[in-house]
């Protein structure tokens, strides 16, 4: 018994310390722009080798007053329309994921863009439930420490729009050949309709279901209101 309560009091006083650091790293991520990701660091060391020897992962910090209010709307539209409102987690969405789960379908994800931060600056791809309990803390503090623009600036940086590519600065070089500053509303919603699996979609050579997708986008964001839309941030 004495052993078994010793080591719950390791565990509270290890899961305490991780807390406080966690808490302080995010709290300092508030103005410090983070230079890379875990998911990007995960790319870097298992992706497999080209043939040139030369490992390639394209990255480049933007910030938010660079990133034109069409590229955050359409990300909003396509991933999380009650971001302003909530406090990480959307209900809403979530209740309707295990409804669909109850009636015989497939459990969907329901992910924020509060959550999918958390996730892709801190953890690993995946549904375990060891990283989903992770998740939940991080994106907790995610939200009591960081404004809605800084959340979203930060996610559109450090998110995978396709092979190798990370954050919409690298990914409008990549795809169309010009700076994220530059871009409007078509290509907003291409980049915002591959976020489901830029593995498997792609900008640059969209299929008909992403050109479906991307059409689907653009009509959220003129029922949201346009750009002014983001004013609720």
């Amino acid at each position: 018994m004495r052993l078994l309560l010793r080591l719950l009091k390791w565990f509270a006083s290890a899961g305490a310390l991780l807390l406080v650091v966690a808490a302080t790293v995010i709290l300092l991520l508030r103005w410090i722009d983070p230079p890379t990701s875990a998911f990007m660091l995960r790319h870097w060391l298992i992706a497999e080798q080209p043939a040139d020897d030369k490992r390639r992962l394209y990255h480049e910090w933007v910030a938010a007053d660079l990133i034109p209010p069409e590229v955050k709307l359409a990300v909003i539209a396509a991933e999380d329309q009650r971001f302003p409102t909530h406090a990480g987690f959307d209900l809403v969405e979530l209740n309707k994921a295990l409804e669909g789960w109850r009636n015989g379908g497939s459990l969907r994800g329901a992910s924020t863009i509060s959550q999918q931060t958390a996730k892709n600056l801190f953890l690993w791809p995946g549904s375990d439930w060891l990283r989903k309990a992770l998740e939940a803390p991080l994106t907790l503090l995610i939200e009591l420490f960081w404004p809605k623009q800084r959340i979203l600036e930060v996610y559109l940086n450090i998110a995978q729009f396709g092979p190798d590519t990370y954050g919409v600065g690298a990914a409008s070089w990549r795809f169309f050949d010009r700076p994220v500053s530059t871009l409007g509303t078509p290509e907003a919603a291409l980049l915002a309709a591959v976020l489901p699996n830029p593995s498997r979609y792609r900008v640059h050579a969209p299929s008909p279901h992403v050109r479906r997708k991307a059409a689907w986008i653009e009509g959220q964001m003129r029922n949201l209101g346009g750009p002014a839309y983001l004013d609720r941030l």
